[in-house]
């Protein structure tokens, strides 16, 4: 988490980023060239998450 920008941002794969789109308020989705989901971007995370529920997130890479 940028915390200085409230911005969460999660990088799910190393290809180049073709597009952004704002799904919704606050989430904006980074796609490749083919259309896949390559990064997750929430702006106002904390907002919407408690530090203490951010700080029991895992992440495992697969």
């Amino acid at each position: 988490m940028v915390k200085e920008n409230d911005v969460l941002y999660l990088r799910l794969d190393e290809k180049a980023i073709a597009e952004s789109e704002e799904v919704r308020p606050g989430v904006i989705l980074d796609y490749d060239k083919d259309g896949n989901v390559v990064g997750l971007e929430l702006l106002g995370i904390s907002k919407n998450i408690s530090s203490e529920e951010l700080n029991s997130f895992h992440f495992h890479s697969a």
